[in-house]
Parts: C-alpha cells; sequence; structure tokens
C-alpha cells in the first residue's frame, strides 16, 4: 500500500476515499477535511491564489527537513537550553512561541487545529495580533523539538519567545505610568467638582457640614495624586537636590507639594480656597507629557536593539576529528573552529581555515554582491555565507565582534542634544534659579506687609512661573516632528539634524544603493547561436533557480531548476537542464566549458554575465542596476534651493556619467576612495560651504562622519549608519524632500515656543509678586501656557 496523499493545504494526510477536492493552481487537490477545503477554497475566489505557489517555493520540504534542521531543533530538547522558556505544570510543559509566515485568520486556525492534532498536545492558542502561541503538552509524548518540526512540515516557523529584562522593564514602566495619568485623571475630575462647589460663586446654598465634608473628600481624592502620581517628580527634586543640580523637579515638587499643603491648612481650619484641584491638573499634563516623551525615546532605541538579533541563536561546532555539533551561540569559546553552511550568517568574528565561499557582507560594506572569499580571509560576524560551506577559527566573541562595537557607537550617538534643546535647558535652570530668589524677597516682604497673604503669593509665583513651558517648548517640538519623520521613514540618531538642515548650501551624493536601487535587475539578451532570447532566459534560470546569490534574483525563481548544480565562488554555476550541461557566469569561466576563447564583453554599461554549453557561447545576459524613481525629484528640489549638488563614487565605470546626465547633475567624480571624498568635503567646508552627505557604503563612512550632516539609507552598512546623523529607513528619495520642509517648521515652531513660555512667564511674575494671581488662576495660567506649547508642536505632526 503506497504512502498517503499528504492535504494540499495542511499536509496532513488525507482519508482514503476522501471526497473532498478543490481546483488551487489549475490542477485538482485533495484535501483531509471540509475546513482545509474551505479555506483554500476561499483564498482562490479572494484572489490570493499565489500564496500556494509561494508557499510552495519557500516552504521546507517534508521529506528533506529530517536532514536540514534535526540538530538545530535538538537543542530544544536539552533541559540547559528549556529552563528560560519552557515551564511545568504538573504532568505538562507550557511554552510560548513566536511564529513566522502568518499572514491572515486561516494560518491561526490551521495551526491550532495541527497542533492540537499531534499526540500528547493539550492545548494550542496563537494570539493573532502578537503571532504568540500557546503550548500546553505532554512532553514525554512529543519531545519540544518534534512540535517545532511539526510547524515547520506546513510552513511556518517558530522560535521560544522570551522578553528580555530591558524590555520587561520597559513594558513595565510604561504600564506604571500610564496608570498614573489614569489615577490622576480620574480623581482630578472628581477633585475639580468637590473643590468647585466650595467656592464663593458657587456656594451659595452650601451649608458648613457639606462645605467641611467637600474640603476632606477633596483632600482624600488628592492624596494618591501627590503620593503615588507625582513621587517621581519628588525623588527627582530629591535626587537634583543631593547632586545641586536645579531641574523642573524641583520647581515641580515644590508647586504642587505647597498646593497640598496649603489645602490641607484650608482644609483642617475651613478658610480659605483648596487648591487640591490644581495639583490633579498640575500633575496630569506634566505626567503626560513625559510619557509621549518617554515613548518617542523607546521607539528610536527600538532600532539600535534590533542590530543585536542579527546574530544566529546557535551553530556548528568541529571537533577534533571533524565532526560537527549544534552548540548554542554562549558555548563557543575562542580558538574553536565552526562550519558555517550555505545560506547560515556567521556567528563570530574569526578567519576561514578550510573552503571558499562568497559572503553577503552588506551588513558592513553595503555592497550588494557577495564578495568571495577563502582561506585565511577575515570574516565578520552576522555576513551571510551565500554559495559554499567554510570552516572559520573564532577570533572574537560577544561585545568584542565589530557588530557590538557598532551598537555601541549608535547608542552613544543617539545620547545627543540638539543646541536649541540645550539652550532651553541652561535657561529653564537659570529661570528656576531666579523664581526661587524672587518667590523668596517676595515672600520676606509680604510677611513685612502682610503675613497671612504671603504664603499663598509664594505659592503663586511658583506655581505659576514653574518653567514647564519652557521645558517643554524644545522637546515636544522635537518628539512631534520626530516621530513625522519617522512614518516618513527617516530616523534622527543626532539631535542637530532639524537644526542644521536649514543651514545646508551643499549636496554630496553617492551613486550604488543611493541614487540606485543596490539591486540587479535583467534589462538586455543578446542571443549569440540558434536559440532566441527567451529560451536563453529560460536556461538561465534554471541554473539560478534556488541560488542565494542576489544576481540570481534578476531571474526570479520561475520554471524549474536545473539538475547537479554546481557553485564556482567569483566565477559562476554550472548544472545540466534537459541533458545539457550548461555554465553561466565569467566569460573566461563559462568558455572553458567548451575549450574556447573567451568573448570580449561587447558594452561598458551594467555587468555582463555569458551563457554558454559545451558547443560554445549561447548568449550574453546584461544586469544593471536600476535609478531610483524619485531620485530626479530630490535633485530638483535640492536645486530649488540653490544647493550645489556633487555626485561622488567609488565605481569607475562611465554608469556614473549616465546618471549624473539623467538626473542633471554638472559636477560628478568616478573612482573616488574614501580618502579622496573627504578630500573633496575638506574643500568645500574650506570654502565656507555647509555640507549634507548622503550615502550608504563603508567607502562613504568618512565623508559621512566629516560632513555637516549626513544620512545613510536604510540598505547601508551599519557603519555608515552608526557614521550618519539620521537613516532613511525607507529607502524613498522622496522622504528627504519632505524632511527638509518639515525641518524648518520645527525650528520656526520651536521658537515660537520659547518666545510663548518666556512671554508668558516673563509678564505672570510681577502679576504673581503683587498678589494680583491666586494659585488656582496660577495653576490655570501654567497648564494653558504648557498646552500651547503642546498643541503648537503637534502641528508637526499634520
Amino acid at each position: 500500500m503506497g504512502a498517503p496523499v499528504p492535504c494540499y493545504h495542511c499536509n496532513l494526510p488525507v482519508p482514503s476515499g476522501s471526497a473532498w477536492r478543490a481546483t488551487v493552481l489549475g490542477e485538482p487537490r485533495a484535501f483531509c477535511c471540509p475546513g482545509c477545503q474551505a479555506v483554500a477554497e476561499a483564498i482562490v475566489a479572494g484572489g490570493l491564489e499565489s500564496y500556494y505557489r509561494h508557499r510552495s517555493e519557500s516552504a521546507v520540504n517534508p521529506a528533506q527537513l529530517p536532514a536540514i534542521v534535526p540538530d538545530e531543533l535538538a537543542l530544544y530538547d536539552r533541559d540547559d537550553v528549556r529552563q528560560g522558556f519552557v515551564e511545568q505544570q504538573g504532568e505538562l510543559s507550557e511554552t510560548r512561541l513566536l511564529i513566522e509566515g502568518i499572514s491572515c485568520a486561516a494560518c491561526g486556525w490551521l495551526i491550532e487545529k495541527h497542533l492540537r492534532a499531534l499526540p500528547g498536545v493539550a492545548e494550542a492558542h496563537l494570539n493573532l495580533s502578537n503571532q504568540r502561541l500557546l503550548v500546553r503538552w505532554h512532553e514525554r509524548q512529543l519531545p519540544l523539538s518534534q512540535l517545532l518540526q511539526a510547524l515547520r512540515r506546513i510552513g511556518y516557523v517558530g522560535h521560544p519567545w522570551q522578553a528580555d529584562a530591558e524590555s520587561t522593564r520597559l513594558a513595565e514602566e510604561n504600564r506604571r505610568s500610564l496608570r498614573q495619568i489614569g489615577v490622576a485623571g480620574l480623581l482630578w475630575m472628581q477633585v475639580m467638582m468637590a473643590a468647585m462647589a466650595t467656592w464663593p460663586e458657587f456656594n451659595v446654598d452650601l451649608s458648613a457640614g457639606m462645605d467641611t465634608i467637600l474640603r476632606w473628600t477633596s483632600l482624600f481624592l488628592t492624596t494618591p495624586i501627590v503620593f503615588y502620581c507625582c513621587g517621581p517628580f519628588f525623588r527627582g527634586a530629591l535626587r537634583d537636590l543631593r547632586t545641586r543640580h536645579l531641574t523642573m523637579d524641583v520647581s515641580v515638587s515644590l508647586a504642587i507639594g505647597g498646593a497640598y499643603l496649603a489645602g490641607i491648612w484650608s482644609t483642617v481650619t475651613g478658610i480659605g480656597e483648596l487648591y487640591f484641584d490644581a495639583v490633579g491638573m498640575f500633575a496630569l499634563f506634566l505626567l503626560a507629557g513625559r510619557y509621549l516623551e518617554r515613548r518617542a525615546r523607546e521607539r528610536t532605541a527600538a532600532a539600535t536593539a534590533q542590530l543585536v538579533n542579527l546574530l544566529p541563536a546557535s551553530c556548528l561546532r568541529l571537533d577534533g576529528d571533524g565532526h560537527s555539533e549544534r552548540i548554542l551561540l554562549r558555548e563557543l569559546r575562542l580558538g574553536d573552529r565552526v562550519l558555517v553552511p550555505p545560506g547560515a550568517l556567521l556567528p563570530a568574528d574569526g578567519r576561514i581555515v578550510d573552503g571558499s565561499s562568497s559572503l553577503d557582507e552588506s551588513l558592513l560594506t553595503g555592497e550588494y554582491l557577495p564578495q568571495a572569499r577563502t582561506i585565511g580571509d577575515a570574516v565578520t560576524a552576522g555576513t551571510l555565507n551565500v554559495e559554499g560551506p567554510i570552516q572559520l577559527e573564532v577570533g572574537a566573541l560577544g561585545d568584542d565582534t565589530r557588530l557590538s562595537a557598532i551598537v555601541r557607537l549608535l547608542e552613544r550617538a543617539q545620547m545627543d542634544k540638539p543646541r536649541l534643546a540645550q539652550m532651553a535647558d541652561k535657561v529653564a535652570q537659570w529661570f528656576l534659579l531666579i523664581v526661587l530668589l524672587l518667590s523668596a524677597i517676595a515672600g520676606l516682604v509680604w510677611w513685612q506687609v502682610d503675613a497671612q497673604r504671603a504664603f499663598w503669593i509664594v505659592l503663586s509665583m511658583l506655581v505659576a512661573t514653574c518653567p514647564c513651558a519652557l521645558s517643554l517648548a524644545t522637546p515636544t517640538a522635537l518628539t512631534s516632528a520626530t516621530g513625522t519623520l519617522h512614518k516618513l521613514g527617516l530616523l534622527l540618531t543626532r539631535g542637530h539634524v532639524l537644526e542644521g538642515l536649514r543651514q545646508i548650501d551643499t549636496l554630496i551624493l553617492d551613486k550604488t544603493g543611493t541614487l540606485t536601487e543596490g539591486r540587479l535587475t535583467l534589462s538586455a539578451i543578446q542571443p549569440l547561436r540558434e536559440l532566441d532570447s527567451d529560451r536563453c532566459l529560460a536556461l538561465a534560470a534554471a541554473l539560478e533557480h534556488g541560488s542565494e546569490h542576489p544576481i540570481a534574483r534578476a531571474f526570479g525563481q520561475q520554471g524549474s531548476a536545473a539538475e547537479a548544480i554546481t557553485a564556482f565562488p567569483g566565477m559562476g554555476l554550472e548544472g545540466r537542464v534537459e541533458g545539457r550541461r550548461l555554465r553561466i557566469g565569467q566569460p573566461v569561466f563559462v568558455a572553458a566549458l567548451s575549450d574556447t576563447q573567451a568573448p570580449a564583453i561587447p558594452g561598458d554599461h551594467g555587468q555582463w554575465l555569458l551563457l554558454g554549453d559545451e558547443r560554445g557561447p549561447l548568449a550574453w545576459l546584461v544586469l544593471d542596476d536600476r535609478l531610483r524613481d524619485d531620485a530626479k525629484a530630490l535633485v530638483d528640489a535640492c536645486r530649488a534651493r540653490d544647493w550645489q549638488v556633487i555626485l561622488l563614487s567609488g565605481d569607475s565605470s562611465p554608469m556614473v556619467a549616465e546618471v549624473a546626465r539623467q538626473l542633471g547633475i554638472d559636477d560628478a567624480r568616478a573612482g573616488l576612495r574614501p580618502e579622496d571624498k573627504l578630500a573633496v568635503l575638506r574643500d568645500l567646508q574650506g570654502q565656507g560651504h555647509r555640507v549634507l552627505m548622503l550615502g550608504d557604503g563603508v567607502n562613504d563612512v568618512p565623508v559621512l562622519a566629516g560632513a555637516d550632516i549626513s544620512i545613510a539609507m536604510g540598505g547601508a552598512t551599519d557603519l555608515a549608519k552608526t557614521s550618519a546623523d539620521a537613516v532613511l529607513l525607507s529607502n524613498r528619495l522622496g522622504s528627504l524632500v519632505d524632511a527638509f520642509a518639515i525641518a524648518a517648521r520645527t525650528r520656526r515652531i520651536i521658537i515660537e515656543n520659547l518666545a510663548w513660555a518666556g512671554l508668558y512667564n516673563g509678564l505672570v511674575l510681577p502679576f504673581a509678586a503683587l498678589g494680583w494671581v491666586t494659585p488656582l488662576w496660577a495653576a490655570f495660567g501654567m497648564s494653558v501656557s504648557s498646552l500651547v506649547v503642546v498643541v503648537n508642536a503637534l502641528r508637526l505632526a499634520k
């Protein structure tokens, strides 16, 4: 009896005599149940039939799976590995997995149904919003490795999910802040109603007993606001006083504490107005502002944290006899030998001791074509092995790797503050010191004039002139602008970008990966013998089918793969198609198959590949790097601002002049080394020019670091990103045009905010000192002043 037919949707065995059929991709398919049939028919009816073609190409073949991943998955059966993410609940084990490849609710239904059908699985629930899968199962019946393997058989990859300490801390801080904001807002509304009822304008018919009850009610409702919600302000003020450094926390704590004590005195004596509503309003505005500012910083820091995830979780370590063993990355030691198969990431910095291959080093160099590497060459952790297996000797691990150094540099770069923000901080400190001195002087004067009013006037001065608006003027505008730019795909890593863009008068551009897309496309086919272009393309695509090399992406994944494909790093590919032995790649390599002389490349533009068989060359295939659609718009926008535009490229081919001609750039220089580019930059700066640099490769790093403002492309090397002041994550050059306008608006709004905050504080201070502003109106004015600043800054989000 033959093996059961697998279900076309979920790969479970189809019961004999099954009548569940549906046409998918033009052929009748068998399904194991009406549910799979219904899901497949819905996918086809919705016009998403290509899902199955993509799944078939990308999913792991069940027959090949045991030979591909058993050693990697077997790590999850080790006790020391499981203890971090598997919990025991009686006889059941429980874990949470992060699932890759989920596209819709049908995927969730399929995963849950498939896992629940496995022996030993008691529960499987998938949260589609965060793509986390909760599984409870009997581990004696089903090892975790087999459970993960079952997921891979239906086209999904599961990874153990475990929140790191930093993520947990940030999440807890955010939850605490939201609770504090919620408590402050809810209680403030209640306090406002109770306090307003005691005002002379409203308490015409209020009895003395009810007035007392409302005062004590306001006190009880305000106490949690002061001690729970405003706790961070008091702790910050205490820390600042210990370090003899005045900040807004000191002023805020004095104002909140003074108003609260005054309210207690008024509640106990029954004399005067309550100021508890001012405390609640004060706390709510400040807590909300700080929360929004912190979340903006977290989004920026998240981009840095993603770099750490570029290293693999495990690797193949070789023993003295040459046998490989799958180990966790943390078990690797200096001097160990590691086997890196094709398609795997290098786990550590080191040196190749056996084998040769091509490595995708775009992480560091920005070069989208893999570079040939052989015995003795130094390699870097996080780069991708594209072609052949290699063995490397580990030379650096953990914090000593080049990747970790990049992360540290990027984190340090994100600590910078713009000049306007630094100036606002200094102004706020001096202003706070002056206000404290003036309040003390006013208190002494009023103590001699009218001792009963002295405390309230000092409190009014502290509340009214709290430099909240002054301190919020720059951060709120920068936060709003940064968020807007992030939506456009531009991530700022240093604070002076928004301020400095208005001073730029010269733009330096790189070519490859900046003005061009940085990926090859097939632009032309020139047949050399009896076959036409379509047939030559089909043969080339068959040879390139399944290859991880970027050149292969230019041919797509259409058709079937060739047989007996062999990769020759740096030269090309060889294989058999319909019995014909073919080669594609460098002319000398291809011509050697037919023992003929390699033909001369017939053109200067693009990258020329030769296709040939045992009889000789068949066709030239021309690959080219396409110009970005919005490159012309960027150059035109810079010209409209009277900027000088210069193209500096390390490429020595005629393509540099061609790109410059298409974009209308008059000054284009080719074949430049990094030091040559830097010399051009220094010469421009020596002439008084303010330079903006846009690049993506390691050869652009010196210029990026030396330019007045530098922007790295999203696909740039991480060294380039670290040296740059901003990263264009979207790779859309049109976003820079919008960024120029946003930068001008941001500076204008910051100046408006600072002017408004200074004007308000300057005007309200003498009025408060003269006793014309009560603490309640002082709190109201302070809140309105802060609100004006925030609303004005939010205009940048439009």
